[in-house]
C-alpha cells in the first residue's frame, strides 16, 4: 500500500528541480499534490501532467509564496480541489537571485531574498497550519549555507536559510502538541538550475571533489528524504535539520 493514499500535499515552488522531484515522488506514493509555482508555469504544468500520466492527482496553482493575498488564494484553491484537510506541507520556495557583497546589496535586494526564502515559509505555514492535525508533517527547505554562511556573495541567502533552520525548531515545539511534526532539509551541492545559474563549473567541480562521495547530489535524493519525513516511518522525528550534502559537512 502506498504511504500517502488519501492524503493531500502542498509543495511551494513545486514545478521544477527539487520541487518537481518532491511533487512527483509524493504523488507516486498516493498523495494528491498541489504544485505551487510563480514564474515556472510551463514546468509546473509539465510536472502536473507527469503526475496525471502516472495515475496520480495534482493541480498547479500560481502564487507568490511571499505575498499574503497570494497565499490566501493558494489555500482557497487547495481547499476547492482537495478539501479542507492537508497532511503534508513542503516549503520549497527559495532563490539566491544574485551573488552580492555587503556593499553591493540594497534594501530592495535584502527584502527580495529574505521574503522569498523566509517570509514565504512563515506565512505559508501560518495559512495552512489550521488545516493540519494529528499525524501531519511540515518539511522546510533550508541549506548547507545556513551552517557555513554560504559561498561568496550569498550571505543574505545563507542568513535567510539560517532563519528557516531556527524557525523549524521553534515550530516543532509549538506545533508538536497538535500532532504536527516540523523538520527541515539542508541540501548541499545539488545538480539544479540554481547552481547552473549562480555557481561556476570550476567551483562545482572543486566542491563535488571535496565530498567523500565525489559528486553532486540529485534532486530525487532530496525528494526521497522528504518522502521519509512526511511518512509515519519518521513519526518520532521533529525539530531536526537534516544534512544532505554527500558528507561535505557533518552535524
Amino acid at each position: 500500500m502506498s504511504k500517502f493514499n488519501g492524503k493531500v500535499a502542498v509543495v511551494t515552488g513545486g514545478g521544477r528541480d527539487i520541487g518537481r522531484s518532491i511533487s512527483i515522488k509524493l504523488a507516486a506514493e498516493g498523495a494528491k499534490v498541489v504544485v505551487n509555482y510563480y514564474n515556472s508555469e510551463a514546468a509546473a504544468t509539465e510536472t502536473v501532467n507527469t503526475i496525471k500520466a502516472a495515475g496520480g492527482e495534482a493541480i498547479a496553482v500560481k502564487a507568490d509564496a511571499s505575498n499574503l493575498d497570494d497565499i490566501k488564494n493558494l489555500k482557497a484553491k487547495t481547499v476547492e480541489a482537495f478539501g479542507d484537510k492537508i497532511h503534508i506541507l513542503v516549503n520549497n520556495t527559495g532563490g539566491l537571485f544574485a551573488r552580492k557583497t555587503l556593499q553591493e546589496f540594497d534594501e530592495a535586494f535584502y527584502d527580495l531574498v529574505m521574503n522569498v526564502n523566509f517570509k514565504s515559509t512563515v506565512f505559508v505555514m501560518q495559512a495552512f497550519e489550521p488545516l493540519m492535525g494529528e499525524g501531519t508533517s511540515i518539511i522546510n527547505l533550508s541549506s548547507l549555507a545556513a551552517r557555513d554562511g554560504g559561498g561568496g556573495g550569498s550571505s543574505l541567502y545563507a542568513s535567510s536559510k539560517g532563519a528557516t533552520t531556527t524557525f523549524t525548531r521553534g515550530m516543532a515545539k509549538e506545533l508538536g502538541p497538535k500532532g504536527i511534526r516540523v523538520n527541515a532539509i539542508c541540501p548541499g551541492l545539488i545538480a539544479t538550475k540554481f547552481h547552473d545559474d549562480f555557481t561556476k563549473d570550476e567551483i562545482r567541480k572543486i566542491v563535488a571533489g571535496k565530498t567523500p562521495v565525489r559528486r553532486e547530489g540529485q534532486a530525487d535524493e532530496v525528494a526521497d528524504l522528504v518522502v521519509y519525513l512526511a511518512s509515519d516511518q519518521s513519526s518520532f522525528i521533529t525539530g531536526a535539520n537534516f544534512d544532505i550534502n554527500g558528507g561535505l559537512a557533518f552535524s
